[in-house]
């Protein structure tokens, strides 16, 4: 961005005086530096006392080259920076990179400007400390706004689940309007079957309540008090139910939670009629393999689809067998996923392989959980082929883990300098997906950013599959 400089700066500022623009430099500016024309420190000054302690021999600064103080990275930005000073042309802001005194270089931002035709050049430079600190508060903020949000949408799950499998009807209506906001799908038994006569519609006057004065009691109720008890009222076809309520606030709103238990001499639910064999015949023709097992994991029954997988003909030969002859690379492998189902009950998306007695092995995915009693539970096991996935091609443990959860399932069955590899991958793709996202996809920008040369960049972007092979976007490169 050009500079916008003074319109008349001799009526304006006058003739400054040497040690007049110095004070002023030297107060617009974390370091400031004066230079030859050839690049050497003849000066310079500091805004903070502490600052040059900070930096590594800056005592030793005056009389040497600028580029011989900042890291090697940054020296051919220098001559840039030089290269237009000389040609006087608008200068530009770069990020320097210059060694401490103990810990990582310390980033500034520099610009030079040429004086006195070309003889003289003045830098000034900016700590970028303060940013790059505020900008990882940001990114720690950030992640701890999407972790709440998704506990947030854990809690609402599990409420949703809860609402909409409870047998009893259950209302919610609005404290203010009473209208009716939301009803569960057992509600529809209060009305003609459909909950469309319920949602939006006033409450008590959407139901069928043949008392009059019991209807004006639940209303006057609702606007008197914050809780209903044991209200029986009757329907118009003889149904009998109990009312209990309770006021809650969500927000700046307040709702009415109201339940309908149904007087059990008056209406009995219809029965659920008996899934147990349509629930069997589902596990054994699932396209996925289901396998049920002792607590010590020796096989008790799997369906065809796993016989399919290991490779074996008939479920009788193997009965009584520990599944880690079949399932993980080793038993190590397998003793991992007990330790965390016994830990958790239940887990999933646990990445392993099937080998099969013949061939070779199959990447699969293991959901598995506990059942019955804490003494002596049996373990469930659903077993999906991954293998034909799209990428499915990638080499084994090529994923990056993405949490600490993910890296204790592969200890054990990935060597740890594979571990603290894929460690440092995660670490370098998300610093370099975040410099490009603070510098709006500049990859030049960026590359000075991570203090990386534009073309190391290019070879992680490629290999981190952030563009695509040959691509060097070159208008995008100051």
């Amino acid at each position: 961005m050009p500079v916008k400089a003074f319109r008349y700066p001799k009526e304006s500022l006058g003739d400054l005086k040497a040690d007049i623009a110095a004070t002023l430099i030297a107060a617009t500016a974390d370091v400031a530096l004066a230079l030859d024309g050839d690049g050497v420190i003849r000066d310079m000054a500091f805004q903070r006392a502490d600052l040059p302690l900070e930096l590594k021999n800056t005592d030793q600064w005056v009389g040497r080259s600028w580029q011989a103080t900042v890291a090697e990275e940054s020296q051919i930005k220098i001559e840039q920076m030089l290269e237009e000073a000389a040609a006087h042309k608008v200068p530009r802001w770069r990020e320097i990179r210059c060694p401490a005194t103990r810990g990582p270089d310390v980033p500034f931002l520099f610009s030079a400007i040429a004086i006195e035709d070309r003889r003289r050049n003045v830098a000034i430079g900016r700590d970028l400390r303060a940013a790059a600190a505020l900008q990882q508060k940001l990114v720690e903020a950030q992640m701890v706004i999407e972790r709440d949000y998704s506990r947030m949408r854990n809690v609402e799950s599990r409420y949703r689940i809860l609402f909409q499998m409870y047998s009893e009807p259950v209302l919610i209506v609005d404290a203010a309007t009473h209208r009716v906001v939301e009803a569960n799908p057992a509600a529809s038994i209060l009305t003609d079957g459909s909950l469309a006569h319920l949602v939006g519609k006033l409450f008590p006057d959407a139901l069928p309540i043949d008392d009059p004065s019991v209807a004006q009691g639940i209303a006057f109720a609702l606007r008197a008090q914050s809780r209903i008890e044991n209200k029986r009222l009757s329907l118009g076809d003889g149904r009998q139910f109990v009312l209990d309520g309770m006021l809650f606030r969500q927000d700046l709103s307040s709702f009415f939670l109201l339940r309908f238990a149904p007087v059990a001499t008056a209406y009995v639910l219809p029965a659920k009629p008996d899934l147990t064999l349509q629930m069997q015949q589902f596990v054994e023709d699932a396209a996925d393999g289901f396998v049920l097992t002792d607590h010590e994991g020796h096989l008790l029954h799997a369906n065809a689809a796993f016989l399919q997988l290991a490779q074996i003909d008939s479920e009788k030969r193997v009965h009584g067998e520990r599944i880690d002859r079949w399932i993980g690379k080793s038993s190590v492998d397998f003793d991992i996923l007990l330790l965390n189902l016994r830990q958790q009950r239940s887990l999933k998306l646990f990445s392993s392989v099937v080998r099969g007695e013949l061939g070779s092995p199959v990447d699969v995915e293991i959901s598995a959980a506990m059942l019955g009693s804490e003494a002596d539970p049996n373990l469930g096991f659903i077993v999906r082929d991954v293998g034909r996935r799209i990428g499915g091609s990638i080499a084994p443990h090529s994923e990056i883990p993405r949490s600490r959860e993910q890296l204790v399932e592969l200890i054990g069955r990935v060597p740890l300098k594979e571990l603290v590899r894929e460690t440092t991958d995660v670490i370098e793709r998300m610093c370099i997906e975040a410099a490009l996202k603070l510098t709006g996809d500049n990859r030049a920008t960026a590359a000075e950013m991570l203090g990386l040369s534009r073309q190391s960049l290019y070879v992680k972007l490629r290999r981190f599959g952030l563009a695509d092979i040959g691509e060097y976007d070159d208008n995008r490169i100051e």
